[in-house]
């Protein structure tokens, strides 16, 4: 009988650990609005269209349908809207498979086909083709929704495998410049002109050494110069599109030089293959993401020493390798990862970040067969929206399981603070302040401590307010019924959407009073902006 009573009691026990509420703790967030610390590009948010056939198969899916850049269908209603809401979205084009692609213009000397797959093809598939029909079809869409491209070109055109994955030999630069010349006769604006895909260091599929790199992104540069001669305004070039290896790197710039390569580009992949069980641990845990921080760090000073004329980009980044994480890369979980790598990213003063992918994959924005956006999207328009390009200092007195990041508002005056609540079992009280005030002495009074803090670090427009006045925007985030893994995201408790006429719903902030808490729940990602905010490296 007591062990039936014991046993009970533990079971009792347990339900209450389980269903008992969060822990509130308080949390100051102290931003320092004085000084720049980085700056992005005020078009910041970036999302890749891949190469990759329907075909293309990871861990026993094939997610991709047809969504390359040679067959993609659908292109209109809600995905033209999805681009149209960004206005702009950057789009770059490129991916494993670019360095296989030919296109159908000029004297190009085979016939124009598609991939399909071949034994000891690079990446299990053959040489690919660009028809002009397609590349007008897709400029058509770019021009009706403002996108800005940047395009990635064959780097291995001519070249031929010497051993393993090295390759070597001339560039043969006859088929990309007629492409490009195409390009420019049909008035295709393009921002930057990319020179291969992932050839980098070791490479992934093929490599190429620095030095013979570096010459052809110098005979690249000329091609573009002498076609845009006549043009108002000449695209960046744009290299390597690899991942970082410190020596590589720093060898492709000492040699290009000042005038020639414009922007460094790098891919990222930090949370491991897409089969891994333990996603969504990674993304959850604040000290996994943060190992990252060594590669912004060491590429931030690897370009202050041997390129400092060079900006950089994240040109494509899906977080799991692969296609990403079946159920997991488009569900609402993976917003924690993405969110805090733009925000992470920006600090190191990357100028744009490219997401792997716009649709395609398991880590699409868009859901692949009916284009309808995915949660990740929303989080890349309110980023878009919201966070402007100068990022300013901010610290926090809360655990690591909170990640906070601050920006000055996009378009208006104040600042904008990201919070992300990775933690399931702790909701954050947030005091949000001037870094001029960190010291206040605060009375037992919190909420009227607060205020005060608050009127001291706000710019006053117009005669005096009362507290009551004093307004700052909400946009809470969280999975639909709690679910991390649900593809349907809510801001502030209302489920996102598209409208009965395919239109991207209204992202409406709730507005609060400064002297009311503000509160940050578990497992949640919440964008509040304070328009008054006192922040003279916003002006």
């Amino acid at each position: 009988m007591g062990f039936r009573v014991f046993s009970l009691i533990l079971s009792l026990a347990f339900l209450l650990h389980v269903n008992a509420a969060p822990e509130i703790m308080p949390a100051t967030v102290v931003v320092d609005g004085t000084i720049t610390v980085a700056e992005t590009d005020e078009n910041y948010v970036c999302a890749t269209i891949d190469w990759w056939p329907h075909d293309k198969c990871d861990y026993n899916h094939c997610p991709w349908e047809y969504t390359s850049v040679v067959n993609l269908v659908g292109l209109c209603n809600s995905s033209a809207s999805s681009l149209d809401a960004f206005r702009p979205l950057r789009i770059r084009i490129g991916g494993s498979l670019q360095d296989q692609v030919l296109y159908d213009v000029g004297n190009l000397g085979s016939p124009c086909h598609s991939f399909f797959k071949m034994k000891g093809g690079l990446f299990g598939f053959s040489k690919g083709c660009l028809n002009m029909d397609r590349w007008d079809a897709l400029n058509n869409l770019f021009s009706k929704t403002g996108a800005i491209i940047s395009f990635g070109l064959n780097a291995l055109h001519g070249r031929h495998k010497i051993k393993n994955k090295v390759w070597g030999g001339p560039w043969n630069s006859t088929n990309a410049h007629d492409f490009i010349s195409y390009t420019i006769s049909k008035g295709y604006k393009i921002e930057a002109w990319e020179f291969g895909n992932e050839l980098s260091g070791t490479g992934i599929g093929a490599s190429v050494s620095a030095d013979t790199y570096a010459k052809d992104v110098g005979k690249l540069n000329e091609i573009v110069d002498a076609l845009y001669k006549n043009s108002n305004k000449k695209p960046s070039i744009m290299a390597p599109g690899g991942f970082f290896e410190q020596g590589w790197f720093a060898k492709l710039l000492k040699i290009t030089g000042p005038g020639t390569l414009n922007t460094v580009s790098h891919h990222m992949y930090n949370l491991g293959a897409g089969v891994d069980h333990h996603l969504i641990e990674h993304i959850l845990n604040p000290y996994y993401l943060s190992k990252v921080s060594k590669t912004f760090s060491s590429l931030s000073q690897t370009i202050q020493q041997n390129g400092p004329w060079a900006s950089v980009w994240v040109g494509e980044s899906g977080g799991a390798f692969n296609s990403g994480g079946f159920h997991v890369s488009d569900t609402s979980v993976n917003s924690f990862w993405y969110l805090d790598q733009l925000g992470m990213a920006a600090a190191y003063n990357t100028k744009v970040y490219c997401r792997q992918t716009l649709v395609g994959g398991h880590y699409s924005l868009l859901n692949t067969t009916t284009f309808v956006p995915n949660p990740d999207y929303y989080s890349a328009l309110l980023w878009h929206r919201l966070m402007g390009k100068t990022v300013l200092g901010v610290t926090t007195t809360a655990s690591p399981y909170l990640r906070y990041y601050a920006h000055c508002s996009k378009g208006r005056a104040g600042i904008t603070l990201l919070l992300i609540n990775m933690s399931n079992n702790t909701d954050f009280i947030v005091k949000a302040r001037s870094r001029s005030n960190q010291n206040l002495q605060q009375t037992s009074d919190g909420a009227s401590s607060f205020v005060n803090s608050l009127k001291r670090s706000v710019s006053w427009i117009g005669s005096e307010v009362t507290d009551g006045s004093l307004f700052r925007e909400e946009y809470h985030m969280s999975p639909k019924d709690g679910d991390l893994q649900s593809k349907t995201m809510l801001l502030n408790g209302i489920q996102l959407q598209l409208t009965e006429k395919e239109g991207i719903p209204n992202l409406q902030p709730i507005r609060s009073r400064l002297s009311s808490p503000l509160y940050i729940s578990s497992l949640s990602i919440s964008f509040i902006v304070f328009p008054n905010f006192d922040s003279p490296a916003c002006a």
